[in-house]
Protein backbone atom coordinates (compact mmCIF):
# COMPACT_ATOMS: atom_id res chain seq x y z
CA UNK A 1 0.00 0.00 0.00
CA UNK A 2 1.80 3.09 -1.12
CA UNK A 3 0.77 6.03 1.02
CA UNK A 4 3.46 8.61 0.35
CA UNK A 5 3.93 9.38 -3.31
CA UNK A 6 5.88 12.11 -4.97
CA UNK A 7 3.37 14.78 -5.83
CA UNK A 8 3.20 17.42 -8.50
CA UNK A 9 2.93 21.17 -8.25
CA UNK A 10 2.29 22.36 -4.71
CA UNK A 11 2.09 18.73 -3.52
CA UNK A 12 5.86 18.44 -4.15
CA UNK A 13 6.35 21.10 -1.46
CA UNK A 14 3.50 19.93 0.77
CA UNK A 15 3.34 16.13 0.28
CA UNK A 16 0.18 15.67 2.38
CA UNK A 17 -1.76 17.18 -0.52
CA UNK A 18 -0.50 14.35 -2.69
CA UNK A 19 -1.36 11.36 -0.52
CA UNK A 20 -4.34 12.56 1.55
CA UNK A 21 -6.88 12.42 -1.34
CA UNK A 22 -5.95 8.73 -1.75
CA UNK A 23 -6.09 7.98 1.96
CA UNK A 24 -8.11 4.85 2.73
CA UNK A 25 -10.60 4.93 5.60
CA UNK A 26 -9.42 1.50 6.75
CA UNK A 27 -6.05 3.02 7.65
CA UNK A 28 -7.47 5.54 10.14
CA UNK A 29 -7.81 3.08 13.03
CA UNK A 30 -4.27 1.77 12.46
CA UNK A 31 -2.85 5.31 12.35
CA UNK A 32 -4.64 6.38 15.53
CA UNK A 33 -3.52 3.28 17.42
CA UNK A 34 0.06 3.78 16.22
CA UNK A 35 -0.03 7.46 17.20
CA UNK A 36 -1.39 6.70 20.67
CA UNK A 37 1.20 3.98 21.20
CA UNK A 38 4.05 6.21 20.04
CA UNK A 39 2.90 8.99 22.38
CA UNK A 40 3.58 6.68 25.34
CA UNK A 41 7.24 6.76 24.26
CA UNK A 42 7.39 10.33 22.95
CA UNK A 43 6.04 12.09 26.04
CA UNK A 44 8.46 10.68 28.64
CA UNK A 45 11.39 10.94 26.22
CA UNK A 46 10.56 14.52 25.28
CA UNK A 47 10.59 15.57 28.93
CA UNK A 48 13.81 13.66 29.55
CA UNK A 49 15.55 15.25 26.57
CA UNK A 50 14.45 18.72 27.67
CA UNK A 51 16.11 17.90 30.99
CA UNK A 52 19.33 16.96 29.15
CA UNK A 53 19.25 20.34 27.42
CA UNK A 54 18.86 22.11 30.78
CA UNK A 55 15.34 23.27 29.90
CA UNK A 56 12.01 22.98 31.75
CA UNK A 57 10.32 19.67 30.95
CA UNK A 58 7.35 21.35 29.29
CA UNK A 59 9.66 22.58 26.53
CA UNK A 60 10.17 18.95 25.58
CA UNK A 61 6.40 18.55 25.28
CA UNK A 62 6.17 21.71 23.17
CA UNK A 63 8.81 20.19 20.88
CA UNK A 64 6.64 17.08 20.47
CA UNK A 65 3.69 19.23 19.43
CA UNK A 66 4.26 21.87 16.74
CA UNK A 67 7.30 20.28 15.03
CA UNK A 68 5.42 16.95 14.97
CA UNK A 69 2.43 18.57 13.24
CA UNK A 70 4.51 20.55 10.75
CA UNK A 71 6.53 17.50 9.74
CA UNK A 72 3.33 15.52 9.14
CA UNK A 73 2.31 18.18 6.62
CA UNK A 74 5.62 18.57 4.80
CA UNK A 75 7.61 15.34 5.42
CA UNK A 76 7.92 12.35 3.10
CA UNK A 77 8.54 9.58 5.66
CA UNK A 78 5.46 7.60 6.65
CA UNK A 79 6.49 6.56 10.21
CA UNK A 80 9.06 9.23 11.14
CA UNK A 81 8.18 10.77 14.51
CA UNK A 82 9.68 14.24 14.91
CA UNK A 83 10.23 15.77 18.33
CA UNK A 84 13.83 15.74 19.54
CA UNK A 85 16.62 13.28 20.31
CA UNK A 86 19.21 12.75 23.02
CA UNK A 87 21.98 13.77 20.62
CA UNK A 88 20.27 17.02 19.67
CA UNK A 89 19.45 17.69 23.33
CA UNK A 90 23.08 17.28 24.37
CA UNK A 91 24.35 19.58 21.63
CA UNK A 92 21.64 22.09 22.56
CA UNK A 93 22.83 22.05 26.17
CA UNK A 94 26.39 22.75 25.05
CA UNK A 95 25.39 25.61 22.74
CA UNK A 96 23.08 27.27 25.28
CA UNK A 97 25.61 26.83 28.08
CA UNK A 98 28.26 28.69 26.08
CA UNK A 99 25.87 31.52 25.18
CA UNK A 100 23.90 32.05 28.40
CA UNK A 101 25.14 32.12 32.00
CA UNK A 102 22.26 31.25 34.32
CA UNK A 103 21.12 28.56 36.75
CA UNK A 104 17.43 29.11 36.02
CA UNK A 105 16.11 26.73 33.28
CA UNK A 106 13.51 29.30 32.27
CA UNK A 107 16.25 31.74 31.27
CA UNK A 108 17.12 29.29 28.48
CA UNK A 109 13.63 29.01 26.97
CA UNK A 110 13.87 31.97 24.58
CA UNK A 111 17.50 31.19 23.58
CA UNK A 112 16.49 27.57 22.92
CA UNK A 113 13.58 28.68 20.75
CA UNK A 114 15.91 31.09 18.92
CA UNK A 115 18.34 28.24 18.39
CA UNK A 116 15.53 26.06 16.97
CA UNK A 117 14.53 28.89 14.65
CA UNK A 118 18.11 29.23 13.35
CA UNK A 119 18.36 25.46 12.88
CA UNK A 120 15.16 25.63 10.84
CA UNK A 121 16.43 28.47 8.68
CA UNK A 122 19.66 26.60 7.89
CA UNK A 123 17.79 23.39 7.05
CA UNK A 124 15.23 25.22 4.91
CA UNK A 125 17.94 27.01 2.93
CA UNK A 126 19.85 23.74 2.50
CA UNK A 127 16.68 22.06 1.23
CA UNK A 128 16.01 24.81 -1.32
CA UNK A 129 19.65 24.57 -2.44
CA UNK A 130 19.18 20.79 -2.84
CA UNK A 131 21.93 19.85 -0.41
CA UNK A 132 20.23 16.64 0.69
CA UNK A 133 23.27 14.67 -0.44
CA UNK A 134 25.22 15.83 2.64
CA UNK A 135 23.49 13.11 4.65
CA UNK A 136 26.03 10.78 3.07
CA UNK A 137 29.01 12.78 4.32
CA UNK A 138 29.17 11.26 7.80
CA UNK A 139 30.12 7.60 7.73
CA UNK A 140 28.28 5.03 9.82
CA UNK A 141 31.38 4.08 11.91
CA UNK A 142 32.01 7.76 12.71
CA UNK A 143 28.34 8.32 13.57
CA UNK A 144 28.38 5.21 15.81
CA UNK A 145 31.44 6.51 17.66
CA UNK A 146 29.96 10.01 17.97
CA UNK A 147 26.68 8.71 19.40
CA UNK A 148 28.45 6.39 21.83
CA UNK A 149 30.52 9.32 23.07
CA UNK A 150 27.36 11.40 23.49
CA UNK A 151 25.82 8.49 25.40
CA UNK A 152 28.70 8.37 27.88
CA UNK A 153 28.60 12.15 28.40
CA UNK A 154 24.84 12.13 29.02
CA UNK A 155 25.01 9.06 31.28
CA UNK A 156 27.71 10.55 33.51
CA UNK A 157 25.91 13.89 33.52
CA UNK A 158 22.83 12.31 35.15
CA UNK A 159 24.69 10.65 38.04
CA UNK A 160 24.09 13.60 40.34
CA UNK A 161 20.37 13.69 39.58
CA UNK A 162 19.79 9.96 40.19
CA UNK A 163 21.85 9.93 43.40
CA UNK A 164 20.70 13.25 44.85
CA UNK A 165 24.14 14.87 44.64
CA UNK A 166 25.41 18.21 43.40
CA UNK A 167 28.16 17.26 40.95
CA UNK A 168 30.16 19.46 38.54
CA UNK A 169 29.48 18.87 34.85
CA UNK A 170 32.54 20.53 33.35
CA UNK A 171 34.07 17.22 32.29
CA UNK A 172 33.47 13.49 32.67
CA UNK A 173 36.60 13.07 34.76
CA UNK A 174 35.67 15.89 37.17
CA UNK A 175 32.16 14.48 37.58
CA UNK A 176 33.44 10.99 38.39
CA UNK A 177 36.09 12.29 40.81
CA UNK A 178 33.48 14.43 42.61
CA UNK A 179 31.14 11.44 42.80
CA UNK A 180 33.80 9.26 44.42
CA UNK A 181 34.56 12.02 46.92
CA UNK A 182 30.88 12.41 47.90
CA UNK A 183 29.63 8.84 48.10
CA UNK A 184 28.73 9.31 51.77
CA UNK A 185 26.37 12.15 50.79
CA UNK A 186 24.14 10.08 48.52
CA UNK A 187 20.44 10.72 49.12
CA UNK A 188 19.19 7.15 49.44
CA UNK A 189 15.46 7.84 48.88
CA UNK A 190 16.46 9.49 45.57
CA UNK A 191 18.70 6.53 44.71
CA UNK A 192 15.90 4.07 45.52
CA UNK A 193 13.44 5.84 43.20
CA UNK A 194 16.11 5.89 40.47
CA UNK A 195 16.69 2.17 40.96
CA UNK A 196 12.97 1.42 40.74
CA UNK A 197 12.72 3.44 37.52
CA UNK A 198 15.74 1.75 35.93
CA UNK A 199 14.40 -1.65 36.99
CA UNK A 200 11.08 -0.95 35.26
CA UNK A 201 12.80 0.30 32.10
CA UNK A 202 15.05 -2.74 31.87
CA UNK A 203 12.86 -5.57 33.18
CA UNK A 204 9.39 -4.70 31.86
CA UNK A 205 10.35 -5.04 28.14
CA UNK A 206 11.65 -8.54 28.93
CA UNK A 207 8.13 -9.62 29.88
CA UNK A 208 6.08 -7.53 27.47
CA UNK A 209 7.16 -5.26 24.65
CA UNK A 210 3.62 -4.03 24.17
CA UNK A 211 3.57 -2.16 27.49
CA UNK A 212 5.40 1.21 27.27
CA UNK A 213 8.02 0.88 29.99
CA UNK A 214 8.90 4.57 30.03
CA UNK A 215 5.28 5.59 30.57
CA UNK A 216 4.90 3.00 33.36
CA UNK A 217 8.09 4.31 35.00
CA UNK A 218 6.77 7.88 34.92
CA UNK A 219 3.39 6.78 36.31
CA UNK A 220 5.05 4.84 39.15
CA UNK A 221 7.19 7.85 40.05
CA UNK A 222 4.14 10.13 40.14
CA UNK A 223 2.13 7.62 42.22
CA UNK A 224 4.96 7.37 44.77
CA UNK A 225 5.03 11.16 44.93
CA UNK A 226 1.26 11.26 45.51
CA UNK A 227 1.49 8.71 48.33
CA UNK A 228 4.64 10.00 50.04
CA UNK A 229 5.90 13.51 50.72
CA UNK A 230 9.15 12.92 48.84
CA UNK A 231 10.41 16.47 49.33
CA UNK A 232 10.48 15.81 53.08
CA UNK A 233 13.07 13.10 52.34
CA UNK A 234 15.18 15.42 50.20
CA UNK A 235 13.88 14.10 46.88
CA UNK A 236 13.53 16.86 44.28
CA UNK A 237 10.41 17.00 42.11
CA UNK A 238 10.09 18.35 38.57
CA UNK A 239 8.11 21.26 39.96
CA UNK A 240 5.35 23.45 38.61
CA UNK A 241 4.51 23.01 34.95
CA UNK A 242 2.32 25.73 33.45
CA UNK A 243 -0.79 24.10 31.96
CA UNK A 244 -1.81 24.99 28.44
CA UNK A 245 -0.40 25.05 24.95
CA UNK A 246 2.80 26.95 24.09
CA UNK A 247 2.48 30.63 23.33
CA UNK A 248 4.00 32.55 20.46
CA UNK A 249 7.72 33.21 21.00
CA UNK A 250 9.65 35.46 18.64
CA UNK A 251 13.38 34.70 18.27
CA UNK A 252 15.86 36.92 20.06
CA UNK A 253 17.90 38.21 17.13
CA UNK A 254 20.58 39.58 19.47
CA UNK A 255 21.65 35.97 20.17
CA UNK A 256 22.33 35.03 16.54
CA UNK A 257 26.07 35.72 16.79
CA UNK A 258 26.45 33.37 19.78
CA UNK A 259 24.17 30.65 18.43
CA UNK A 260 24.66 30.37 14.67
CA UNK A 261 27.68 28.03 14.73
CA UNK A 262 25.92 25.66 17.12
CA UNK A 263 22.76 25.91 15.01
CA UNK A 264 24.72 24.68 11.99
CA UNK A 265 25.97 21.67 13.96
CA UNK A 266 22.48 20.83 15.23
CA UNK A 267 21.02 21.24 11.73
CA UNK A 268 23.52 18.73 10.39
CA UNK A 269 22.88 16.24 13.17
CA UNK A 270 19.09 16.69 12.99
CA UNK A 271 19.12 15.91 9.28
CA UNK A 272 21.56 13.00 9.51
CA UNK A 273 19.64 11.36 12.37
CA UNK A 274 16.24 11.98 10.79
CA UNK A 275 17.15 10.70 7.34
CA UNK A 276 18.82 7.64 8.90
CA UNK A 277 15.71 6.90 10.98
CA UNK A 278 13.42 7.50 8.02
CA UNK A 279 15.41 5.17 5.75
CA UNK A 280 15.42 2.48 8.42
CA UNK A 281 11.65 2.12 8.23
CA UNK A 282 10.96 2.48 4.51
CA UNK A 283 8.57 -0.30 3.60
CA UNK A 284 8.76 -2.13 0.29
CA UNK A 285 5.73 -0.27 -1.03
CA UNK A 286 7.05 3.16 0.05
CA UNK A 287 8.94 5.42 -2.36
CA UNK A 288 12.53 6.40 -1.64
CA UNK A 289 12.73 9.34 0.75
CA UNK A 290 13.25 12.71 -0.88
CA UNK A 291 16.28 14.03 1.03
CA UNK A 292 15.84 17.62 -0.14
CA UNK A 293 12.15 17.66 0.84
CA UNK A 294 13.14 16.15 4.20
CA UNK A 295 15.44 19.13 4.75
CA UNK A 296 12.59 21.50 3.94
CA UNK A 297 10.20 19.62 6.25
CA UNK A 298 12.68 19.57 9.14
CA UNK A 299 13.48 23.22 8.51
CA UNK A 300 9.83 24.25 8.69
CA UNK A 301 9.33 22.02 11.75
CA UNK A 302 12.15 23.78 13.58
CA UNK A 303 11.00 27.23 12.49
CA UNK A 304 7.49 26.40 13.72
CA UNK A 305 8.93 25.07 16.96
CA UNK A 306 11.18 28.10 17.35
CA UNK A 307 8.10 30.33 17.21
CA UNK A 308 6.31 28.28 19.89
CA UNK A 309 8.87 27.90 22.70
CA UNK A 310 10.36 24.62 21.45
CA UNK A 311 13.94 23.36 21.41
CA UNK A 312 15.62 22.09 18.19
CA UNK A 313 13.79 19.10 16.73
CA UNK A 314 14.58 16.01 14.68
CA UNK A 315 13.34 12.52 13.96
CA UNK A 316 13.92 9.94 16.69
CA UNK A 317 14.72 6.32 15.90
CA UNK A 318 13.06 4.70 18.94
CA UNK A 319 9.76 6.55 18.67
CA UNK A 320 9.69 6.07 14.88
CA UNK A 321 10.28 2.36 15.42
CA UNK A 322 7.28 2.20 17.77
CA UNK A 323 5.22 4.10 15.23
CA UNK A 324 6.20 1.70 12.46
CA UNK A 325 5.79 -1.47 14.52
CA UNK A 326 2.35 -0.31 15.66
CA UNK A 327 1.16 -0.26 12.05
CA UNK A 328 1.32 3.43 11.06
CA UNK A 329 0.08 3.81 7.49
CA UNK A 330 0.66 7.53 7.09
CA UNK A 331 1.64 10.75 8.84
CA UNK A 332 -1.83 10.82 10.40
CA UNK A 333 -0.19 8.71 13.15
CA UNK A 334 2.09 11.63 13.97
CA UNK A 335 -0.92 13.95 14.18
CA UNK A 336 -2.51 11.52 16.63
CA UNK A 337 0.66 11.61 18.76
CA UNK A 338 0.59 15.42 18.72
CA UNK A 339 -3.05 15.29 19.84
CA UNK A 340 -2.12 13.23 22.90
CA UNK A 341 0.70 15.68 23.69
CA UNK A 342 -1.77 18.58 23.50
CA UNK A 343 -4.17 16.80 25.88
CA UNK A 344 -1.26 16.17 28.26
CA UNK A 345 -0.32 19.85 28.27
CA UNK A 346 -3.88 21.00 28.77
CA UNK A 347 -5.01 18.59 31.47
CA UNK A 348 -2.15 16.54 32.94
CA UNK A 349 0.44 19.22 33.74
CA UNK A 350 -0.34 19.20 37.51
CA UNK A 351 0.33 15.46 37.67
CA UNK A 352 3.57 15.68 35.71
CA UNK A 353 4.83 18.37 38.11
CA UNK A 354 4.81 15.69 40.85
CA UNK A 355 7.29 13.48 38.99
CA UNK A 356 10.59 13.01 40.88
CA UNK A 357 13.68 14.35 39.14
CA UNK A 358 15.25 10.98 39.91
CA UNK A 359 12.68 9.33 37.62
CA UNK A 360 13.52 11.79 34.86
CA UNK A 361 17.26 11.28 35.41
CA UNK A 362 16.87 7.51 35.25
CA UNK A 363 14.91 7.80 31.99
CA UNK A 364 17.76 9.89 30.56
CA UNK A 365 20.41 7.43 31.74
CA UNK A 366 18.70 4.44 30.12
CA UNK A 367 18.19 6.40 26.91
CA UNK A 368 21.86 7.41 26.97
CA UNK A 369 22.97 3.83 27.58
CA UNK A 370 21.07 2.75 24.45
CA UNK A 371 23.40 4.96 22.40
CA UNK A 372 26.42 2.95 23.55
CA UNK A 373 26.46 -0.18 21.39
CA UNK A 374 29.55 -2.35 21.91
CA UNK A 375 28.22 -4.91 19.41
CA UNK A 376 28.23 -2.20 16.73
CA UNK A 377 31.90 -1.50 17.44
CA UNK A 378 32.58 -5.24 17.20
CA UNK A 379 30.79 -5.41 13.85
CA UNK A 380 32.79 -2.43 12.59
CA UNK A 381 36.06 -3.99 13.70
CA UNK A 382 35.16 -7.24 11.98
CA UNK A 383 34.90 -5.37 8.68
CA UNK A 384 38.14 -3.43 9.00
CA UNK A 385 40.57 -1.99 11.52
CA UNK A 386 40.59 1.41 9.81
CA UNK A 387 36.82 1.82 10.22
CA UNK A 388 37.16 0.80 13.88
CA UNK A 389 39.84 3.46 14.42
CA UNK A 390 37.55 6.11 12.91
CA UNK A 391 34.74 5.11 15.29
CA UNK A 392 37.09 5.25 18.29
CA UNK A 393 38.44 8.66 17.25
CA UNK A 394 34.89 10.04 17.04
CA UNK A 395 34.05 8.43 20.40
CA UNK A 396 36.93 10.03 22.27
CA UNK A 397 36.59 13.26 20.28
CA UNK A 398 33.23 13.90 21.94
CA UNK A 399 34.35 12.97 25.44
CA UNK A 400 37.66 14.86 25.37
CA UNK A 401 36.92 17.89 23.21
CA UNK A 402 33.22 18.36 23.90
CA UNK A 403 29.94 17.80 22.11
CA UNK A 404 30.03 20.62 19.58
CA UNK A 405 33.70 20.04 18.85
CA UNK A 406 32.84 16.34 18.54
CA UNK A 407 30.62 17.15 15.55
CA UNK A 408 33.58 18.88 13.92
CA UNK A 409 35.74 15.82 14.62
CA UNK A 410 33.05 13.56 13.14
CA UNK A 411 32.76 15.67 9.99
CA UNK A 412 36.53 16.01 9.58
CA UNK A 413 37.11 12.29 10.08
CA UNK A 414 34.33 11.48 7.61
CA UNK A 415 35.78 13.89 5.06
CA UNK A 416 39.22 12.44 5.67
CA UNK A 417 37.84 8.96 5.01
CA UNK A 418 36.24 10.19 1.79
CA UNK A 419 39.45 11.85 0.63
CA UNK A 420 41.50 8.78 1.52
CA UNK A 421 39.34 6.38 -0.46
CA UNK A 422 38.90 8.66 -3.46
CA UNK A 423 42.60 9.53 -3.41
CA UNK A 424 43.76 5.90 -3.29
CA UNK A 425 42.09 4.01 -6.15
CA UNK A 426 42.72 0.28 -6.45
CA UNK A 427 45.23 -0.77 -9.12
CA UNK A 428 45.97 -4.47 -9.53
CA UNK A 429 47.17 -7.10 -11.99
CA UNK A 430 44.58 -9.30 -13.68
CA UNK A 431 44.97 -12.66 -15.40
CA UNK A 432 42.68 -14.65 -17.70
CA UNK A 433 40.85 -17.70 -16.44
CA UNK A 434 41.96 -20.57 -18.65
CA UNK A 435 39.61 -21.40 -21.48
CA UNK A 436 37.45 -18.30 -20.91
CA UNK A 437 37.35 -14.56 -21.50
CA UNK A 438 37.04 -13.89 -17.75
CA UNK A 439 39.73 -11.64 -16.26
CA UNK A 440 40.26 -11.77 -12.50
CA UNK A 441 42.65 -10.35 -9.88
CA UNK A 442 45.84 -12.38 -10.20
CA UNK A 443 46.52 -12.14 -6.47
CA UNK A 444 43.28 -14.02 -5.75
CA UNK A 445 43.70 -16.46 -8.66
CA UNK A 446 47.44 -17.07 -9.15
CA UNK A 447 46.73 -20.03 -11.47
CA UNK A 448 45.15 -17.76 -14.13
CA UNK A 449 46.92 -17.11 -17.44
CA UNK A 450 49.43 -14.32 -17.85
CA UNK A 451 51.31 -13.53 -21.05
CA UNK A 452 54.96 -12.93 -21.85
CA UNK A 453 55.83 -9.23 -22.08
CA UNK A 454 52.17 -8.29 -21.44
CA UNK A 455 50.90 -6.72 -18.22
CA UNK A 456 47.16 -6.32 -17.65
CA UNK A 457 46.19 -3.75 -15.00
CA UNK A 458 42.74 -2.82 -13.78
CA UNK A 459 42.16 0.62 -12.24
CA UNK A 460 39.10 1.20 -10.06
CA UNK A 461 37.94 4.70 -9.14
CA UNK A 462 37.38 8.16 -10.53
CA UNK A 463 40.45 9.69 -12.15
CA UNK A 464 40.82 13.31 -11.09
CA UNK A 465 43.49 15.59 -9.62
CA UNK A 466 43.43 13.97 -6.16
CA UNK A 467 43.48 10.33 -7.27
CA UNK A 468 45.52 10.18 -10.47
CA UNK A 469 48.89 10.48 -8.71
CA UNK A 470 48.26 7.41 -6.59
CA UNK A 471 46.93 5.42 -9.57
CA UNK A 472 49.94 6.18 -11.75
CA UNK A 473 52.41 5.54 -8.92
CA UNK A 474 50.86 2.12 -8.32
CA UNK A 475 50.84 1.32 -12.04
CA UNK A 476 54.47 2.45 -12.42
CA UNK A 477 55.54 0.22 -9.50
CA UNK A 478 53.85 -2.80 -11.11
CA UNK A 479 55.48 -2.02 -14.45
CA UNK A 480 58.88 -2.02 -12.75
CA UNK A 481 58.04 -5.30 -11.02
CA UNK A 482 56.84 -7.20 -14.12
CA UNK A 483 58.99 -5.40 -16.78
CA UNK A 484 56.55 -5.85 -19.70
CA UNK A 485 56.84 -4.62 -23.28
CA UNK A 486 53.11 -3.86 -23.44
CA UNK A 487 50.87 -2.44 -20.71
CA UNK A 488 47.10 -2.73 -21.14
CA UNK A 489 44.90 -0.70 -18.76
CA UNK A 490 41.38 -1.96 -18.04
CA UNK A 491 39.43 1.24 -17.32
CA UNK A 492 35.95 -0.29 -17.10
CA UNK A 493 35.74 0.73 -13.41
CA UNK A 494 36.77 4.37 -14.03
CA UNK A 495 33.59 6.50 -14.10
CA UNK A 496 35.20 9.88 -14.93
CA UNK A 497 38.40 11.31 -16.38
CA UNK A 498 39.20 14.86 -15.27
CA UNK A 499 41.57 17.20 -17.16
CA UNK A 500 44.46 16.84 -14.68
CA UNK A 501 44.18 13.05 -14.83
CA UNK A 502 44.22 13.04 -18.63
CA UNK A 503 47.33 15.20 -18.61
CA UNK A 504 49.08 12.93 -16.11
CA UNK A 505 48.26 9.81 -18.13
CA UNK A 506 49.68 11.52 -21.22
CA UNK A 507 52.92 12.11 -19.31
CA UNK A 508 52.85 8.51 -18.05
CA UNK A 509 52.52 7.27 -21.63
CA UNK A 510 55.59 9.31 -22.61
CA UNK A 511 57.67 7.92 -19.76
CA UNK A 512 56.61 4.37 -20.60
CA UNK A 513 57.54 4.88 -24.25
CA UNK A 514 60.94 6.23 -23.23
CA UNK A 515 61.48 3.00 -21.30
CA UNK A 516 60.44 0.81 -24.21
CA UNK A 517 56.90 0.07 -22.95
CA UNK A 518 53.78 0.63 -25.04
CA UNK A 519 50.51 1.56 -23.33
CA UNK A 520 47.06 0.49 -24.52
CA UNK A 521 43.74 1.35 -22.86
CA UNK A 522 40.45 -0.54 -22.92
CA UNK A 523 36.83 -0.58 -21.77
CA UNK A 524 36.17 3.16 -21.55
CA UNK A 525 32.57 4.14 -20.87
CA UNK A 526 30.80 6.75 -22.95
CA UNK A 527 31.80 9.77 -20.85
CA UNK A 528 35.42 8.74 -20.31
CA UNK A 529 35.80 7.85 -24.00
CA UNK A 530 34.55 11.31 -24.98
CA UNK A 531 36.95 12.98 -22.52
CA UNK A 532 39.94 10.92 -23.76
CA UNK A 533 39.15 11.55 -27.43
CA UNK A 534 39.02 15.31 -26.88
CA UNK A 535 42.33 15.38 -24.99
CA UNK A 536 45.89 15.14 -26.34
CA UNK A 537 46.03 11.63 -24.83
CA UNK A 538 43.36 10.41 -27.24
CA UNK A 539 45.04 12.03 -30.21
CA UNK A 540 48.26 10.27 -29.28
CA UNK A 541 46.72 6.85 -28.64
CA UNK A 542 44.26 6.96 -31.56
CA UNK A 543 42.15 3.92 -32.31
CA UNK A 544 45.19 1.64 -32.72
CA UNK A 545 45.81 1.67 -28.96
CA UNK A 546 42.21 1.92 -27.72
CA UNK A 547 40.00 -1.17 -27.40
CA UNK A 548 36.38 -1.90 -26.55
CA UNK A 549 37.30 -4.36 -23.82
CA UNK A 550 40.16 -6.31 -22.30
CA UNK A 551 39.40 -9.45 -24.33
CA UNK A 552 39.79 -7.52 -27.60
CA UNK A 553 43.10 -6.03 -26.43
CA UNK A 554 44.48 -9.44 -25.49
CA UNK A 555 43.40 -10.95 -28.82
CA UNK A 556 45.13 -8.09 -30.65
CA UNK A 557 48.31 -8.76 -28.66
CA UNK A 558 48.17 -12.51 -29.39
CA UNK A 559 47.62 -11.85 -33.09
CA UNK A 560 50.77 -9.69 -33.17
CA UNK A 561 52.79 -12.35 -31.36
Amino acid sequence: MQVVEEGRGIARFMPILGWLPRYQSSWLKLDIVAGLTASAVVIPQAMAYASIAGLPVEVGLYTALVPMIVYALFGTSRPLSVSTTSTIAMITATVLGSAIDSNDPYDYVVPAATLAFLVGVFLLLAGFLRLGFISNFISEPVLAGFKAGIGVVIFVGQLGKVLGLELPDDSILETIVALLQNLESINWPTAIISTITIGILILLPMFSKRIPASLVAVAVGIIISLLIDLEAFGVNLVGTIPPGLPSLSLPDLSLIRQLWVGALGIALMSFVESIAAGRSFVAREDPVLNANQEMVALGLSNIGGGLTQSMPAGGGTSQSAVNDQSGAKSQIAALATAGVVAITLLFLAPLISLMPEATLGALVMVAAASLIKPHEFQAIRAVGKAEFVWAVVAFFGVMILGTLEGILVAVLVSMGILLYFTGHPAVYVVGRKKGTDVFRPLEDHPQDEIFDDLLLLRIEGAMYFASVGSAIDQAAALVRQYDPKLLVLDLSAVPIFEYTALKRFREFDRKLAAGGVTMWISALNRDTLTAVQRAPLGKKLRSERMFFNLEQAVEAYLDEH
